[in-house]
């Protein structure tokens, strides 16, 4: 049986901080496999997003989308994602955006309502480690992602983003 809630998250574990999103979902399925009743939510890691993901979409009544990111100011970010074409799709590393496009291109209807979760992430050198300030970063967006896990039990069957 598919869970209403997805959480997936990519990343390279041998590259640094690019470990942070399978980092993320495999704290957070342990906190959850504790505090939430079996089967709500489903966890999947990879190396990055391909087109088969949109597969995994089917069923979901929201996903939370989990990626370490450059550039941030602050140690994660939380936004709404919507379907949107890229210019060319391959068969891998896709931005969530065009894996909800292939979503709604494969089962002709709107996908399941989409956060992002952003780490922050400075290092991404081969055979890194992510540093003290990389798991401190984790830890605030883990705390966030347990909140959004609460939230979407908590509502049950409403569509509505949870975007704080």
């Amino acid at each position: 049986m598919t869970a209403p809630l997805l959480v997936l998250g990519w990343g390279n574990p041998s590259r640094g901080d690019d470990a942070l999103g399978p980092m993320l979902v495999d704290a957070l399925a342990a906190y959850a496999g504790r505090t939430l009743p079996a089967g709500s939510v489903d966890f999947l890691s990879d190396y990055q997003l391909q087109i088969e993901h949109a597969l995994d979409l089917v069923g979901r009544k929201r996903v939370l989308f989990v990626d370490a990111a450059v550039g941030l100011d602050s140690a994660f970010a939380v936004s709404a994602v919507q379907p949107q074409r890229e210019r060319q799709i391959t068969s891998h590393a896709l931005s969530p955006e065009a894996l909800l496009q292939v979503f709604v291109d494969l089962q002709r209807r709107p996908p399941p309502v989409c956060d992002v979760l952003a780490i922050r992430g400075r290092r991404w050198e081969l055979g890194e480690q992510p540093d003290a300030q990389a798991e401190a970063d984790l830890e605030q967006a883990l705390a966030r992602a347990r909140g959004w896990l609460h939230d979407a039990v908590a509502c049950g069957a409403h569509t509505e983003g949870v975007n704080a």
